[in-house]
């Protein structure tokens, strides 16, 4: 890898590690941050120069969970695409669940993975991002039985989770309780299947009017409320709760943390950004698990977001083939993709109507994500390593097959115009 010397003059420097948001030269040499100033002047003429009024530079983008076609299912998404996509939509460090076939539950695994990371192709100019391998939590989908969490935690798993959620509580109990000496998250999708039954769209108003098997709130609340109560018994304090969707179950949050239990949480990117009236369009790519909320839910997810009750906003980048996706809605797989997607759809729906700060958006996505995997990010100032994302909030571009990196196109926003792409990163 050859780096590059380059001066980026008068960018948007956004540092939610710090806190601040200012207007700054950038002197980046050799994949390090040497000098951040409010002017740079004294550079020589082999130093490339860039203008980046208008840009925004900031930390690297942390993803805590997405899904890996490979091994499996390379047909849908292949280790080098995924990582790719990440690179392209600014990401420098993503978290790859267990749900490969064979499923991450095994040491060698966990290698072959990293080595395979370490000889994919990238994009030009870049290091692939810092890949975080979940290991399974348990062996089978009946989840009867743990895997070797030690093993696992010893080949350098970032955490335990499973594909599916568990519900032998029993069973929920003895993972905290064993995985606690580890030191490593461990993170749970909380669900009760029973109640969700053939449900696909959130129980309300709408899953009535399109005719579609709705899925209550109480699902995900009953679940979550079961795992805060075994939480609070066992006192493993580094649990985290993924695929938040309801307005309630931000309340329970609330309230564990108020009580001072140690839990972080997560919603999905575009439960932040769609309700259940998208769903009229009868798309699968809005097919999600859980299914999107009705509009409460999503004011709730936004408001615990910027207000931290919700730690971190996750990418669950789930690509499909065309032909699994062409289905009724009911039938479909459920997940979207969403990496080169994320950032400039959260820009322009949260940040450029003025709902969140950009600071605010780029801690959801940034810093706060690396924390609840037990992970820091440096600051972005003088010698410090370059893991940065800069990003144009105004160019446009047309969401094509053609312009992803990632193999699949399942997303609501193939074939539009969004504003906002990341020019470059750094990992």
């Amino acid at each position: 890898m050859i780096f590059m010397t380059e001066l980026l003059q008068q960018v948007r420097v956004i540092d939610p590690v710090s806190g601040t948001d200012q207007i700054a030269d950038v002197l980046i040499v050799d994949g390090n941050i040497q000098a951040v100033a409010a002017q740079i002047s004294d550079v020589n003429a082999e130093i490339l120069v860039r203008d980046c009024r208008g840009l925004v530079l900031g930390t690297g983008l942390v993803d805590l969970y997405s899904h890996s076609g490979e091994p499996g299912f390379e047909e849908r998404e292949t280790l080098s695409s995924l990582l790719q996509a990440a690179t392209a939509g600014g990401f420098t460090r993503i978290g790859i669940l267990p749900d490969t076939s064979p499923s991450i539950d095994h040491p060698a695994l966990v290698a072959q993975l990293q080595k395979q990371k370490s000889t994919s192709p990238r994009l030009p100019g870049s290091l692939a991002p810092l890949l975080n391998i979940w290991g399974a939590i348990t062996l089978d989908v009946a989840g009867k039985q743990m895997t070797e969490l030690a093993d696992l935690a010893a080949a350098g798993v970032v955490g335990f989770t499973d594909s599916h959620p568990l519900d032998n509580l029993g069973l929920v109990r003895r993972v905290l309780e064993y995985v606690q000496p580890l030191n490593k998250p461990v993170a749970f999708w909380p669900c009760d299947r029973q109640l969700t039954s053939n449900g696909v769209m959130r129980e309300g108003a709408n899953a009535l009017r399109f005719g579609l098997p709705p899925v209550p709130a109480s699902a995900e609340t009953t679940a979550i409320a079961a795992l805060l109560e075994l939480v609070a018994a066992t006192g493993n304090p580094h649990v985290h709760i993924m695929r938040v969707s309801t307005a309630r179950s931000v309340e329970l949050i609330a309230a564990a943390k108020a009580a001072g239990l140690p839990i972080t949480a997560s919603t999905t990117w575009m439960h932040l950004l769609l309700d259940t009236t998208a769903i009229q369009s009868y798309d699968t790519s809005l097919h999600l698990d859980p299914p999107l909320g009705n509009p409460s839910d999503v004011q709730a997810l936004r408001t615990g977001v910027r207000t931290g009750v919700i730690d971190a906003i996750a990418i669950d980048h789930a690509a499909y083939t065309y032909e699994e996706k062409v289905q009724a809605f009911a039938e479909a797989p459920t997940g979207a993709i969403g990496f080169e997607l994320a950032l400039p759809l959260l820009w322009q729906n949260l940040v450029a109507t003025g709902e969140f700060t950009a600071l605010e958006l780029w801690q959801a996505l940034s810093a706060n994500p690396a924390k609840c995997l037990g992970q820091k990010l440096s600051t972005l100032t003088a010698n410090q390593k370059a893991e940065l994302t800069l990003f144009d909030p105004a160019q446009t571009w047309k969401v094509e097959r053609k312009n992803l990196y990632t193999l699949s196109s399942n997303t609501p926003w193939l074939g539009k115009e969004l504003q906002g792409r990341v020019l470059q990163t750094w990992c």
